[in-house]
């Protein structure tokens, strides 16, 4: 069993590394198409990643503990078998079976050639199955035969090559049974694709969901996170790269970062009618449905609410890193400073994820201290 349980442990780690990388692009991605995160289409993907990753880890691994894979082998072994439908006569070979008993048959289910067959049919299956529900259509079937076709060619040439050149000789051979099973596997999966599939609602369901909340000119909770998150990280490049050029020291660095939040969280929506940089990307706009000279004031109080909690944290910073001489009387009051600090510091943080868990969790209930304070609403709609 190791030979299948070590590459699915090794696909578990590349997929967790993978995901981790690509969440917060899936997320924007996610609500930008939709407007919200469809938990279907985000398990549908996700699970393919992670099945892209274990049928390609089973194909290829284990692998050699050496390059020169030609030392490890007889002279002029045969890395490939043309012959189609050998497994057939691989399984009847030394089964045992006795045609006229039929209680002997159960022994073609007990050989290694039966197993390899059996889960070289299985292998792509499910890619059947993902690429039903990428193609849509019954009428499809002839592109997910080429597909799955080219996929397990694919899988034969990395075998065959020694991984493209990698290892000096091929560590498995080329089998165009594995070819004919992977293939009819991929194909059945495609057929049998929706039976698993309507378990998930259809791509129809979810479509009309987010025109719904189009026409409803709702703005999700976590767009607004994620808007606010890519304005933040933008002031954090802005920042980086004007210090990296210029002397830094903390004040010098508190003046850039202000400008910075001023820019992105006051200047440019200002600019672009009630837009950052993150709700443009986001597909929405801030307004204050009242006039033009509201908006602007609204903008500017939704850019100090924000400055008051980086200005705070920036204090407790300062604060957690100064250094007070050994012989100054006010020496050890530099140990309670530091534990206050430190506290200060844990319940802003504490008080600020319980505020976004609840905001993203409150089904519209609650909007983000900074809009609620401005008084702000968020809309899709462009302003005429």
């Amino acid at each position: 069993m190791d030979a299948y349980t070590q590459p699915i442990n090794v696909a578990i780690v590349a997929f967790i590394l993978l995901a981790f990388v690509i969440w917060i692009p899936w997320l924007i991605y996610t609500y930008r198409k939709y407007g919200f995160l469809p938990l279907s289409t985000t398990l549908i993907s996700f699970s393919f990643i992670f099945y892209f990753f274990s049928a390609l880890f089973l194909v290829i691994l284990p692998l050699p503990s050496i390059r020169d894979t030609c030392s490890m082998q007889e002279p002029e072994t045969q890395h490939y078998s043309l012959v189609p439908f050998r497994f057939i006569s691989d399984i009847f070979e030394n089964s045992g079976i006795v045609w006229t008993q039929p209680w002997t048959y159960v022994h073609l289910f007990e050989q290694t050639a039966f197993y390899q067959a059996f889960f070289n049919f299985l292998l792509l299956i499910p890619f059947g199955v993902y690429l039903r529900h990428f193609l849509k259509q019954k009428k499809q079937w002839a592109i997910a035969l080429g597909i799955t076709f080219v996929l397990t060619l694919f899988y034969e040439m990395t075998q065959v090559t020694g991984i493209f050149g990698y290892y000096n000789c091929a560590y498995r051979i080329f089998d165009v049974d594995d070819l004919l099973l992977n293939t009819l596997g991929g194909i059945v999966g495609f057929f049998i694709a929706p039976a698993v599939l309507a378990l998930f609602p259809s791509k129809k369901k979810i479509n009309e969901k987010a025109d719904i909340l189009l026409k409803l000119d709702e703005v999700g909770s976590m767009s607004v996170l994620i808007a606010i998150a890519m304005d933040l990280f933008c002031t954090d490049i802005a920042t980086q790269i004007f210090l990296h050029y210029t002397s830094v020291n903390e004040v010098y660095e508190f003046l850039v970062r202000s400008v910075s939040l001023f820019v992105f969280f006051f200047v440019i929506p200002i600019l672009w009618n009630g837009r950052t940089i993150g709700t443009f990307i986001m597909r929405f706009r801030y307004d204050s449905k009242v006039s033009r000279s509201a908006t602007v004031y609204r903008l500017f109080k939704r850019f100090v609410a924000i400055y008051v909690t980086f200005f705070i944290t920036f204090v407790i910073k300062v604060l957690n890193q100064s250094q007070i001489s050994m012989d100054s009387p006010y020496y050890h009051v530099s140990y309670f400073l530091q534990i206050g600090t430190m506290m200060l510091y844990g319940i802003v943080t504490i008080v600020l994820f319980i505020h976004i868990m609840l905001v993203v969790f409150g089904k519209g209930k609650r909007r983000f201290y900074c809009d609620e304070a401005s008084d702000l609403y968020t809309t899709k709609k462009d302003k005429f």
